[in-house]
This record gives structure tokens, C-alpha cells and sequence, in this order.
């Protein structure tokens, strides 16, 4: 497994990243330690968390359980100093987190305190706002996005307390960086502008929905990510599952995530499986698998891009890392362009 640098924070992660959100739900704690021995035998350093998982659904009673399972694995393994751990404080709207509070510098310091708990670890490398406080398109939300609420001053007193803090967790050892998670062009152009104005610590990467059928990243995003040195770590490269193409023909497998959630929160449409059979097409007729070259193309990106891949078994996981062998040629690169033209917007 190849490794790159993550922006400006002087760390090395492998080019694919471990995410975690199944763990304590549809995965065992023993389910997770396996998934965690796999990943390191291959060479993947990055694995990523938050404070809210497991998912499918987010439960008061399951919250945490997540980074329980890489403490438990940590106390058995060791081997800390060998990881980049990234997690998560939880966004306004959440109930089973805090109520439903948004994010505060307060919030923010006992997020992280908790997080290290479970963790069983001092410091955690890359520490998250899992979503803003403020209105976004994220979440199929862009159908319906009006940014009329939003009060500039307030916002930019909110983003400096975070920073503030921010400086004073790094300060104390207990977090090595900041950085965001379904955030904006705007949004992140705030950020960096106080953290330089201010003299504080930069959002060091973004963790934002990015796939063959979401690609919402690949404009104003994209120019900032590069320009910036601002890497998006890419969630649901699979879309969720449906680039596999285990969901065609509109069905749901036993067992699998669209059993707990029907529509994979808004991404089954009545043009997704359309468009799912566009993208199987390209990788049947360049005899590749559908799921390592949808991992693939994000590694393909011209702004620094680390997919972010999760699985509920190891057959899935190994498969997944797979993906870091692949090279895909400009023939292919052309065919996934040609299917996206023709299928752009999903869901």
C-alpha cells in the first residue's frame, strides 16, 4: 500500500483510508479486530471514526461503540504510534449525541475528551466537525438548500471559537490537527482565512460524500482542495453499496445496508439504477471489478483525493483493498466520463 502526504500536517497515510461506521452495529467488536488485523497486514495506516457511530441506525444506546472497538483492539495489539487516527465531534441535529447540540468550543473539548476514552489512546491525529451548525447541501439536501438563514458575523465567531480551542486541545497534546466534514467552498475559504488572520491551526482536510454518482466535489471543491493542499478524504465511494451493483434491478439483498435503510438515505431514485448499470457496463467491458474501479477512479482525481472504504465482511474488505492495484487508463477514464454526461446528477 502506497503511502502520501496529508496536506500540510506533515503526516503519511496509505492512499486508501478504514472506515469504521458499521462497527458495533452490523459488526461485532470481534468482527471489527479482524477487519482492523486485515487492514494493517495490507498496509493501511489511516482509519477513521466518529464519536457518533455506529450507524444504520444512529442509537443513544450504540453511540461511541465504534471507537470503543479500536480502543479494545489497541489495548490488545498495540502498536499506537504506527496509526493516524482521525474521529469525529458531532453535529447540531443529532439526538442521540448531546440532544441534538451544535457545536461549541465547549462541545468540541468534551467530544474530544470522550473520544480519547474510548479510544484508549492520548491523541488523536485528525479531529473532525462531522458537519456545521449552519445549513448545507449535503445529505441530498442541495434539492432544498437556502443559505438566506445564515448570519456572516455569527458564523465567523463560531468558526474562531473553534479555532481557539482548536489551539489550545493541540496545545495540550490531546488532538495533532483540525479539520472538516461536509463542509462548503465558503465554508472552508472562512476557516483557513481566520486560522491565517488569527494566527491558529488550519483545517487540514475535508471529509465530504464523493463517488461515481456524487460529484458535487468536482468544481469549486476541487480548485480549493489543490489549491489549498486541502485532501478529501472520500466517503461512500461506493455509493453506499450501490456501485457494487448488488442493489440492480431495484432489490434488497438480506443482510446488507438497504435492509436497514430502503432508500440509503435519498440516493435511491428512479434514476439511480440507470445510471448504476452505466458504470457496471464500463467496468464489464474493460473486465474490471465495479467496486475497485469506482475506489479507484477517486484515487484517479486531480486534487489530492484518500477514498474512504467500509465493510461488513472480510471478503468485502479484501476485495475493497484490491483497489489500491489499480491503475485505470485513460480508455476507462474516458468511458466513466461519457456515462457521467449522460447520467450527471443521480440523486
Amino acid at each position: 500500500m502506497q503511502q502520501v502526504r496529508l496536506g500540510q500536517t506533515g503526516l503519511s497515510v496509505s492512499e486508501i483510508c478504514l472506515g469504521t461506521m458499521t462497527w458495533g452495529s452490523q459488526n461485532t467488536e470481534s468482527e471489527g479486530h479482524a477487519q482492523m488485523d486485515m487492514v494493517r497486514a495490507a498496509g493501511v495506516n489511516f482509519w477513521d471514526t466518529a464519536e457518533m457511530y455506529p450507524v444504520n441506525p444512529v442509537r443513544a444506546e450504540t453511540v461511541g461503540r465504534s471507537e470503543e472497538i479500536i480502543g479494545s483492539w489497541l489495548a490488545a495489539r498495540g502498536g499506537r504510534d504506527r496509526l493516524v487516527l482521525a474521529s469525529k465531534v458531532t453535529g447540531e441535529g443529532q439526538d442521540a449525541v448531546r440532544g441534538g447540540a451544535p457545536i461549541t468550543g465547549a462541545v468540541l473539548r468534551e467530544a474530544v475528551e470522550g473520544s480519547l476514552r474510548r479510544l484508549q489512546t492520548d491523541y488523536i491525529d485528525v479531529y473532525q466537525l462531522h458537519w456545521p451548525n449552519r445549513a448545507a447541501y449535503h445529505f441530498r439536501d442541495i434539492w432544498t438548500f437556502d443559505p438566506r438563514g445564515g448570519d456572516k458575523a455569527k458564523i465567523e465567531a463560531h468558526m474562531l471559537e473553534i479555532l481557539e480551542v482548536s489551539a489550545e486541545l493541540i496545545a495540550e497534546g490531546k488532538i495533532r490537527h483540525i479539520a472538516l466534514s461536509n463542509e462548503s467552498v465558503w465554508g472552508a475559504s472562512r476557516w483557513l482565512a481566520l486560522a491565517d488572520k488569527h494566527g491558529l491551526p488550519r483545517m487540514a482536510t475535508v471529509q465530504n460524500e464523493y463517488s461515481l454518482l456524487c460529484r458535487q466535489f468536482d468544481s469549486d471543491w476541487a480548485e480549493l482542495s489543490y489549491l489549498e493542499d486541502m485532501p478529501l478524504l472520500a466517503f461512500s465511494p461506493l455509493a453506499t453499496g450501490l456501485l457494487t451493483g448488488k442493489y440492480a434491478g431495484d432489490v434488497i439483498p438480506e443482510g446488507t445496508r438497504r435492509a436497514l435503510n430502503p432508500t440509503l438515505s435519498g440516493r435511491v431514485t428512479p434514476q439511480v439504477f440507470p445510471a448504476v448499470a452505466a458504470y457496471l457496463g464500463v467496468a464489464a467491458r474493460h473486465g474490471l471489478d465495479p467496486a475497485q474501479m469506482a475506489i479507484a477512479f477517486c484515487r484517479s482525481r486531480p486534487f489530492p483525493c484518500i477514498p474512504i472504504i467500509g465493510a461488513t465482511s472480510l471478503d468485502q474488505l479484501e476485495l475493497a483493498l484490491g483497489a489500491a492495484r489499480l491503475t485505470l487508463s485513460p480508455e476507462i477514464l474516458a468511458d466513466i466520463d461519457a456515462a457521467h454526461r449522460a447520467h450527471p446528477m443521480p440523486y
